[in-house]
């Protein structure tokens, strides 16, 4: 289990954007998260997956502190495919830096073979965002935080991505927790809902379940 217990963080002296959250995500369970824009949303995530400290509360996996280093079991994806890979880096080596998949998880994300050899700027914002999903997918990585992953994506895209991650997901009782605006998407992938407001989480209504197939 990955558990958030009463979170508090705050950039400088601005009021705090997370104020005592606490959150927990089971193995194999999909939650989402919705809030306007600058509520936190992408804070939490960030706090979720070590990438940030809280000023107060913990996170832990299984009861444990996240480990410091190492390959990390809870995986932050941004909206902004650009932002988490080296640009002076080749895409087969971005995706080897964590692991090497096979060919038949390459396909099963659209990663194409010829795109190993480019750099991230010759593709486009979807492929590259297909190529950090897989990326993210290695042995070892238990939980997901998909902070708007699929907002900047053509409807077709979105579908193929949420498609392919649901079912490795649910192979690897993967726990994925996604940040998103559409409410819609939630219903169709998530079984629990929770809204940031104010730096507080409120549970909303469970969603109808669509199972995306």
């Amino acid at each position: 289990m990955l558990e958030a217990r009463q979170l508090s963080f705050q950039f400088s002296t601005k009021v705090p954007l997370i104020q005592t959250v606490s959150l927990s995500l089971n193995a194999g369970e999909w939650v989402g998260l919705s809030g306007d824009s600058g509520a936190g949303k992408s804070t939490l995530g960030k706090l979720l997956a070590g990438y940030l400290t809280p000023q107060a509360g913990d996170v832990t996996l299984d009861g444990e502190a996240l480990p410091a280093k190492g390959l990390q079991p809870v995986q932050w994806l941004p909206q902004s495919p650009e932002l988490a890979v080296n640009p002076r880096w080749r895409v087969g080596k971005i995706l080897r830096e964590a692991w090497t998949p096979s060919e038949a998880q390459c396909e099963a994300f659209g990663v194409q073979a010829k795109w190993l050899s480019r750099f991230p700027q010759s593709l486009s914002g979807g492929e590259l965002q297909r190529v950090c999903v897989l990326r993210a997918l290695a042995p070892g990585v238990r939980f997901l935080v998909a902070d708007e992953i699929s907002t900047m994506l053509d409807p077709i895209t979105q579908v193929e991505l949420w498609q392919a991650l649901k079912q490795e997901a649910e192979q690897r009782k993967l726990g994925v927790l996604v940040i998103s605006h559409d409410s819609a998407l939630l219903a169709r992938l998530c079984t629990q809902h929770y809204h940031l407001r104010s730096g507080k989480l409120n549970q909303e209504p469970s969603p109808t379940f669509t199972k995306v197939s």
